[in-house]
């Protein structure tokens, strides 16, 4: 764990609740214990600010520091449980080795450290530590077994946040103590901070002067019970372990840190310093949106939607952008947002002001910020037809509409971009491919949106016109074969980065039913660019691939590639970009077993072919949740629960031959086709066969 603690990502074990989260790191005679909170940052507008360390960002709350005295640096050791996060730590010397497991509560702000020895007896400290920074307030303080600790920054800032730590060592007199062989000595740890309880530290001693050895035990089953809840909401299984444990270890950093609807996580998640880079805000040209691509496919809806949170905050100020920098309606968002409504990178004493900054905000010359945010907004949208949900965003996907039908040229017959980069800082481009997709999904989900809800339905008429006539894909020549273009005029290909893809994904903008010429297009850039191991856009590249139909035997090759070049705790090596690609695995598995981009769905399209797998209640578009198994290559089931009564498009598993309809247990006569239409009800459940 030599990068814990870390102004970016950690390499440590990673434990968290989707609100408190908790990571290792250890030097010498020190276990610490790096506690850090969704909800705990320091809330500053930049532009007020004259020294270059008074940036917004989140902070870490501090550590719980065991010390093990006489035991120099010894043999460490750490396994992790990705069924419920518990971790044990053996740290070993000649004369035995002390054992330390420890987790944090799935359903309160407490986690738990119980300790033994084994062979020898040793002397123990703990304490509670945070970093020495002149802006915030600490407090510490002791009762005997019970220590405590705040951290607070009050001054000079927008809104006052207020994080609390308390710890009791149980059974025992206060924070040192020697533990005998076999004996267990739990320590017991309760977090909390202004924005859950308007006294934090008053709640959390509450809590932990009533802790006792039977809480522990109380608090687990507790724990147990949310995390089976939590993999039972849908499992996939394929014959590679690398990618197995890849798929689970994604979708357990997800649940160990995003839960809480108002503070998804930033930039690393685990905070473990007080200088987190980029501010460890929320960046908007992808970082903020990456780590949730997978969750909806998985039905992870809890946590995805935090997501949302930070763009619906920024709205007001987003509205100011758009009248005063593009002199437009609707949103324009800069780079970089926090919570609340707070900006971040508003002239921010870091970077110097250039063209990359426009009245204060942090542009780098992109326009397509407030669109970006829209992705996984539309996507949740679109696999559960939820209308709380829509009405949520609804706001939100207007304002961005209103800036792009007012922010677009009509000239000569077609819809315009000017002056929007493709990249940071890359200048005045005309049509960037990404763009033109984010544009697409916008106006495509905003008549998806004013149809179900049955609002501002006298407005598609321009969409569909916007869509009809929207400037086409950019083409250039490379290598002697047609590819995408990464804008119209301007850069037309970046050797480090996989920009001119993400029009196919994440914007959805082309998929299987694109037609031939698109398709070949699409497969002749991927190969060109070949960037499936990418600091930037791994994430969206391995399902730009899948979605045009790249070779599979290559994506599934590559993808192990990928699954392996990590440290243990799932995180990608030498990318210093934290939790946005922990579920890049799991995203790409998904899409293989399970596609369903542009309401058709398509099963095991993406494996390699003569391939055994099989996964259940993955969500697809139409809110319907799709089970099926394959072995050796052959379709053997396919079950769908329809949450809305949609009509359901799926690509006959068993090609050329009649398939059987059950529905609700009770045969309903039989459909033929290559593709299989299914007319079904709200709570229908309908088994496939073939006859």
């Amino acid at each position: 764990m030599v990068s814990t603690p870390s102004n970016n990502k950690v390499d440590a074990p990673l434990m968290g609740n989707g609100d408190l989260t908790m990571c290792l790191g250890y030097k010498g005679e020190v276990l610490s214990y790096y506690l850090s909170k969704n909800d705990f940052w320091r809330l500053v507008s930049p532009e007020t600010l004259a020294r270059k360390d008074d940036v917004s960002g989140p902070r870490t709350a501090g550590s719980a520091d065991i010390r093990i005295e006489a035991i120099g640096n010894a043999g460490f050791a750490a396994d992790q449980r990705l069924a419920d996060g518990v971790t044990t730590c053996n740290i070993a010397t000649g004369g035995g080795k002390v054992v330390l497991k420890s987790w944090v509560s799935a359903v309160s702000n407490r986690a738990f450290i119980e300790i033994s020895a084994i062979g020898k007896a040793r002397r123990i400290s703990v304490s509670l530590n945070a970093p020495n920074n002149r802006q915030a307030r600490l407090k510490k303080g002791a009762e005997g077994n019970v220590l405590w600790m705040t951290r607070a920054f009050a001054d000079s800032v927008d809104i006052a946040t207020e994080v609390a730590v308390a710890l009791k060592v149980i059974d025992r007199n206060d924070g040192t103590f020697t533990i005998e062989p076999g004996e267990k000595v739990v320590v017991s740890i309760a977090v909390e901070s202004n924005f859950k309880r308007p006294e934090p530290l008053e709640f959390a001693l509450a809590q932990i002067k009533k802790t006792d050895k039977s809480t522990a035990g109380l608090e687990m089953a507790k724990h147990e019970a949310w995390w089976r809840t939590y993999w039972g909401k849908s499992s996939i299984s394929i014959e590679d372990t690398v990618l197995m444990k890849a798929y689970y270890q994604g979708l357990y950093t997800m649940a160990a840190c995003s839960r809480d609807p108002r503070f998804p996580p930033g930039l690393f998640g685990w905070v473990t310093s007080d200088d987190p880079q980029w501010a460890g805000d929320y960046h908007l040209n992808y970082n903020h949106q990456a780590p949730f691509y997978s969750l909806y496919s998985a039905n992870r809806l809890e946590q995805g939607e935090p997501h949302d949170a930070p763009l619906i905050d920024f709205m007001q100020r987003g509205q100011w952008y758009a009248k005063n920098v593009a002199g437009t309606r609707g949103i324009l968002y800069p780079v970089g947002i926090g919570p609340l409504g707070i900006e971040v990178t508003r002239n921010h004493p870091r970077y110097p002001k250039t063209n990359n900054e426009e009245r204060g905000g942090l542009f780098f010359g992109q326009r397509s910020n407030a669109a970006y945010g829209l992705l996984n907004m539309a996507q949740y949208w679109r696999c559960t037809y939820d209308d709380r949900y829509g009405k949520k965003i609804y706001p939100y996907a207007l304002a961005v509409a209103d800036f792009w039908e007012d922010y677009l040229k009509y000239e000569e017959g077609r819809y315009v971009i000017y002056n929007d980069a493709i990249h940071e800082g890359s200048g005045a481009d005309m049509n960037p491919i990404l763009t033109l997709g984010l544009v697409r999904n916008t106006f495509n989900l905003m008549l998806d949106l004013t149809s179900t809800l049955k609002v501002d339905q006298e407005r598609q008429a321009k969409w569909r016109d916007i869509l009809d006539k929207l400037s086409l894909f950019p083409v250039q020549e490379r290598n002697g074969r047609k590819v995408f273009r990464y804008t119209e005029k301007g850069v037309d290909w970046w050797e480090n980065n996989g920009l001119g893809i993400q029009h196919i994904y994440p914007a959805n903008a082309i998929t299987l039913d694109s037609g031939d010429e698109l398709l070949a297009l699409s497969r002749n850039t991927i190969d060109d660019m070949k960037r499936f191991q990418d600091a930037n856009t791994s994430s969206s590249f391995f399902m730009a691939a899948i979605r045009v139909g790249y070779d599979p035997g290559i994506v599934f090759k590559e993808l192990r590639k990928y699954a392996l070049h990590t440290y243990p705790n799932g995180f990608q090596l030498d990318n210093p970009h934290g939790i946005e690609n922990s579920c890049t695995v799991a995203n790409a598995l998904n899409e293989m077993l399970c596609m369903s981009v542009g309401n058709v769905i398509r099963l095991f399209t993406g494996l390699p072919e003569g391939q055994s797998a099989e996964f259940k209640d993955l969500r697809a578009w139409g809110a319907f949740l799709i089970s099926s198994r394959q072995v050796k290559g052959n379709v053997s089931e396919v079950r769908i629960k329809s949450e809305k009564g949609k009509v359901c498009t799926i690509v006959n598993p068993w090609p050329g031959r009649t398939v059987r309809v059950v529905r609700n247990g009770k045969q309903a006569g039989s459909v033929a086709g290559e593709r299989l239409t299914l007319h079904t009800h709200a709570g229908e459940l309908i088994d496939l066969r073939v006859e």
